[in-house]
């Protein structure tokens, strides 16, 4: 079972796990914020919106198109 961070808290989830999905299991669900500040969420799950971006062991990545893996470091806020 993959072993990740997210936003600096442990989070355990089952092998073909999305980032998308551990975002509703281990936070709030939500994936980053916008310009104005407001708290932004997945919407389509398959890259086309740009909403689920998410900062994955130091690099931009869509949360919707990333499967979980050991020791992944999942950041949501800048």
């Amino acid at each position: 079972m993959p072993d990740l961070t997210l936003d600096g808290r442990p989070l355990r989830v089952t092998p073909g796990t999305s980032v998308a999905a551990a975002l509703a299991l281990g936070g709030d669900g939500t994936s980053r914020t916008s310009v104005g500040g407001q708290r932004r969420a997945p919407l389509c799950g398959m890259g086309v919106c740009q909403e689920c971006r998410v900062t994955i062991d130091g690099d931009l990545r869509l949360a919707c198109q990333t499967l979980c893996r050991d020791g992944m470091r999942v950041e949501t806020r800048p």
